[in-house]
């Protein structure tokens, strides 16, 4: 399955908060990509999120764990567990896959996010395919939370259907 990103259309919410046209968070990225999410449409893609994440059973108190690089959805991720107090666990992309089978292993999440691949040091690194070795590790054989992928890199990933979801796809659906 191939990753597309969708830059969707501007929140029609997001005008409606008080402060909701002022730049949030300015991100620059892969090679000629810079995005700024206002107040409004940060506030609005993690109440959508939140919702995703209810909708995949997250509640108060249970674990989200993020394998995220540097990427405005990180931060819509941690804003989406605050709302439904949800607890965010980092994975960092830099592990190998049984650095992360032994991290997932301990956090008995209830959703993971992932990435397609990511942008760093001047080249494309894979990060869902590093998450998908680490969930075949012996460690991980029983975990079996849901995958949100967020798509960066518009790079093919496998694909688990019933397990693996487009981050903006659900998004969209809310």
């Amino acid at each position: 399955m191939t990753s597309e990103h969708a830059d969707g259309p501007r929140e029609p919410r997001a005008s409606r908060r008080p402060g909701g046209s002022r730049p949030a968070l300015t991100w620059s990225g892969e090679p000629g990509r810079l995005e700024e999410l206002t107040h409004g449409m940060l506030l609005d893609r993690a109440e959508r999120a939140a919702t995703v994440l209810r909708r995949l059973g997250v509640g108060a108190g249970d674990r989200v764990a993020v394998h995220l690089p540097l990427v405005p959805e990180s931060v819509i991720v941690t804003l989406a567990c605050g709302q439904l107090d949800a607890i965010r666990t980092t994975l960092p992309v830099q592990l190998t896959a049984p650095q992360l089978a032994e991290r997932i292993q301990g956090t008995d999440a209830r959703v993971l996010v992932t990435a397609d691949a990511a942008f760093w040091e001047g080249s494309v690194r894979p990060v869902k395919p590093v998450l998908d070795r680490a969930l075949h590790h012996t460690a991980c054989r029983e975990v079996t939370a849901p995958v949100l992928v967020v798509s960066r890199c518009a790079r093919p990933v496998g694909w688990l259907p019933g397990r693996d979801h487009w981050w903006h796809d659900e998004l969209a659906q809310v």
